[in-house]
């Protein structure tokens, strides 16, 4: 599909000769949701507005993609890729996702400079096209957990044969500076990862871990207002503030489509040591494919592994004058942690392949974030209620061409 191996079109990419090709990919979609007191959201690099902010919104999932691969002998070639979605700044400027050069240093090692994908999901090299997918989108609570999608570096790819299967291995080093909100950025530096990718015949595995000091400048006021608050504030700060976190992601998954049916399930534990909590993510996904029509399942679930609610500050201990400022401070972390999932969701769907190069999907979700946990919907309002199912409906038109 449209991955940093795409093949040129003609004899070009088979003898060697310089070559170009241009592609792209598009979704236009729909979401909706029946909460209105929070909107859902794919991401939170990509917020959507279904449900309290719209009643329908297209700007969940519907995106624009263009792709140029270049090839300048047999060993250089080089790959551009541009995405256009709704960004945490509103709007849809095209972004640069890709834009690396590779040299084929052997015919099995090659090297990349640039910007360059994750290799960090089983669809993480195709996870914006969404025509590459069964689903409408990936399960929210793991590939929302790590929304970065590629970092500015380099890597190295060595392919080998052992226990009966094709190995990529992939070691990668780079940095990230990206939007988190409208006024905030996320920063990712020394940015180190490790993947594997094993496959034979039908089956796909993938193992990746990522290490990186993460900094996102999110509640700057509010562990500032800590700090105030002596030792017992400062140490609640240095606990939770996201500032030069040593952030570690380890992830595992599988898929297996011998081309009637297909069956795919990843799991993963993402620990940032901060009010971005530690939690473990995962999902396992199945369908049947019968003539054009390929109707599936996911089952996909995010747990905390730490706490979602604390003390906070000891107010008891506070002069009776700062006890007011103490309780709003406590009030404000909770509100952080709030946001780690504790949720779950099943999913039903149908995939329709109308036509070469388009499916139309429909998509039902009855999302459950629960223990208090405003799950990994947004703008989350007064009257939101932890432990109410919530339903979204979606529809998405895919194409590539």
């Amino acid at each position: 599909m449209l991955s940093c191996s795409t093949a040129l079109a003609g004899d070009a990419a088979e003898d060697g000769a310089p070559g170009w090709n241009l592609s792209g990919f598009a979704t236009l979609a729909a979401a909706h949701s029946n909460n209105h007191q929070a909107d859902f959201t794919a991401n939170a690099l990509s917020p959507g507005d279904a449900g309290y902010s719209r009643a329908w919104s297209a700007q969940v999932d519907s995106r624009l993609g263009a792709q140029l691969d270049l090839r300048f002998d047999s060993r250089w070639s080089a790959v551009l890729q541009m995405v256009a979605e709704r960004g945490p700044r509103d709007g849809y400027s095209p972004v640069l996702e890709w834009a690396n050069l590779q040299y084929q240093a052997t015919p099995d090692l090659s090297l990349r400079v640039g910007r360059i994908t994750l290799p960090l999901f089983i669809s993480g090299d195709y996870r914006k096209a969404g025509y590459a997918l069964p689903w409408v989108r990936p399960p929210v609570e793991m590939y929302g957990a790590v929304p970065l999608s590629s970092s500015d570096g380099a890597d190295a790819s060595y392919r080998w044969q052992g226990g009966g299967m094709h190995h990529v291995t992939q070691v990668f080093f780079g940095c990230t500076t990206i939007p988190a909100s409208r006024t905030a950025r996320a920063r990712a530096h020394a940015l180190t990862g490790l993947s594997n990718t094993a496959t034979s015949g039908a089956l796909t595995l993938r193992a990746s871990l990522l290490r990186a000091h993460l900094s996102v400048d999110i509640g700057r006021e509010l562990f500032d207002g800590l700090r105030g608050f002596g030792a017992q504030g400062g140490a609640l700060a240095d606990r939770y503030e996201l500032e030069h976190k040593h952030a570690l992601v380890a992830a595992a998954g599988f898929s297996y489509d011998p081309g009637r049916w297909f069956a795919i399930g990843e799991i993963g534990r993402l620990n940032t040591a901060s009010f971005l909590g530690d939690k473990t993510v995962g999902y396992l996904s199945a369908g049947y494919r019968y003539r054009d029509l390929t109707p599936y399942l996911v089952y996909s679930s995010s747990r905390a592994n730490v706490a979602t609610r604390v003390a906070g500050l000891e107010l008891d201990r506070l002069p009776a004058q700062q006890v007011a400022a103490g309780a709003s401070l406590n009030a404000g972390l909770n509100q952080l942690l709030a946001a780690i999932p504790r949720q779950h969701t099943v999913s039903a769907g149908v995939r329709w392949d109308l036509r070469p190069d388009y499916a139309l999907k429909l998509q039902y979700d009855r999302i459950m974030p629960h223990q208090g946990s405003n799950g990994t919907f947004i703008n989350v309002q007064p009257g939101f209620r932890s432990g109410q199912p919530v339903a979204v409906l979606s529809v998405a038109l895919d194409m590539v061409f």
